[in-house]
């Protein structure tokens, strides 16, 4: 009998061990989420503002070039032709 509760008192010492290391593991699993959550959170801002600032350079770009500056003149002809283009058909759909 002496040796039957021995096994069940390292299987019980065994078990909390068990749950102690499952309980830890849960805790650093959920942490592990929230850095992943705040560092995709993170990616989505980063490339908005990568969006954003790509757009402002087009748009520096295109104003420099208006201002005279002999750089990108060409890209801002083809600008101008292209809106000069739509601005036509806009017309030509508003005169059916």
């Amino acid at each position: 009998m002496n040796g039957l509760s021995e096994i069940i008192d390292s299987l019980e010492h065994k078990f909390s061990r068990l749950l102690l290391k499952m309980d830890s593991l849960e805790k650093q699993n959920q942490e592990l989420r929230n850095e992943l959550s705040r560092s995709t959170a993170a990616i989505n801002r980063q490339k908005e503002e990568i969006t954003a600032l790509q757009a402002q350079y087009e748009n520096l770009k295109m104003a420099n070039s208006l201002l005279g500056s002999e750089d990108n003149k060409r890209e801002t002809k083809l600008k101008i032709n292209s809106l000069i283009r739509e601005i036509d058909y806009c017309i030509a759909q508003l005169s059916e």
